[in-house]
């Protein structure tokens, strides 16, 4: 016990030297005093992948529709309420949209933090994303951008809450909120066979996906054009993240939308291989939708 705490004192003190000293207003919150719990989740989300793909390498799916339903009915309502927290805090504190510094906006920034701590502790939660997949045998959709996004999401957001934890990060989260809105009711109903055919407006999900990364990034160099005090490290970080993303998910849509089959690829392979409840298989790290499900069932 010495020794892991003795190696949990180098680890903190190592990330403080290179980002310097946190911010007073979150110490003692939940699973941010320390980074090793944030590591170690990762790692035991990773090694759930891997182990769990072995051990139902011989075994029948399983088909969990109740626990899907409740899954993304849960994600759904923990969305909405970041979102309508987040816009309310940050009206109350009259943020400004281009730039907001980390202080100017009193007991409004400390809302907002707290809102920003539930976004980052839905990370771990949606960890569950990727283990429905792994038990339901949906390997075509643990790809590198899934998995890329879960992992680094939860790992980033934790820096996030120490050094910056209101201001200029309000915006992505705001987004995101109302993304997940639409893409886990989706989720949520597509497991309902009755209500399939009202989901007419899935492809929207894709573009409204692109807006978002661009928004974000958009809004962060706004305050590298016009400082108000937010860290410009962090901002500069955020872009390079979110380019990332954007590379990705590009990617995805050339497959998915550009890219012409030829007459071969559609006679030799089905429908289901490239897209999914429409969808690509590369399409959304958070997507646990219920294709397949005659398979499953």
């Amino acid at each position: 016990m010495e020794t892991l705490k003795a190696f949990d004192r180098e680890v903190n003190a190592f990330v403080d030297y290179l980002f310097g000293p946190r911010d007073t207003r979150v110490r003692g919150w939940f699973l941010l005093d320390s980074y090793l719990p944030t590591f170690f989740l990762t790692v035991a989300y990773l090694l759930c992948i891997w182990l769990g793909n072995k051990f139902m390498k011989n075994r029948p799916p399983f088909s969990l529709r109740a626990h899907l339903i409740v899954y993304n009915l849960g994600i759904t309502l923990l969305s909405f309420y970041m979102l309508v927290e987040l816009i309310l805090a940050t009206w109350e504190g009259g943020y400004n949209l281009q730039c907001q510094n980390l202080h100017s906006a009193g007991e409004a920034d400390i809302r907002v933090a707290k809102v920003l701590w539930w976004y980052y502790f839905s990370k771990v939660i949606e960890f569950m994303d990727t283990i429905f997949f792994v038990l339901r045998k949906k390997s075509s959709q643990i790809t590198f951008l899934h998995v890329y996004h879960h992992a680094t999401m939860f790992n980033i957001w934790w820096c996030v809450l120490n050094w910056i934890p209101c201001g200029q990060s309000f915006f992505g989260p705001t987004l995101n909120s109302f993304i997940h809105v639409l893409m886990y009711s989706y989720y949520g109903l597509s497991v309902i066979p009755s209500m399939r055919k009202y989901l007419w407006w899935k492809k929207y999900l894709t573009q409204a996906q692109l807006i978002q990364f661009l928004l974000t990034i958009a809004h962060t160099l706004s305050a590298a054009v016009k400082p108000c005090g937010f860290p410009f490290g962090c901002l500069m970080f955020q872009s390079s993240y979110m380019a990332t993303l954007v590379i990705l998910f590009i990617n995805f849509y050339i497959k998915t939308y550009r890219k012409a089959p030829s007459r071969t690829a559609v006679k030799e392979t089905p429908a289901t291989t490239e897209i999914k409840n429409g969808f690509h298989k590369d399409y959304f790290a958070a997507a646990n939708g219920f294709q397949n499900n005659k398979k499953a069932q």
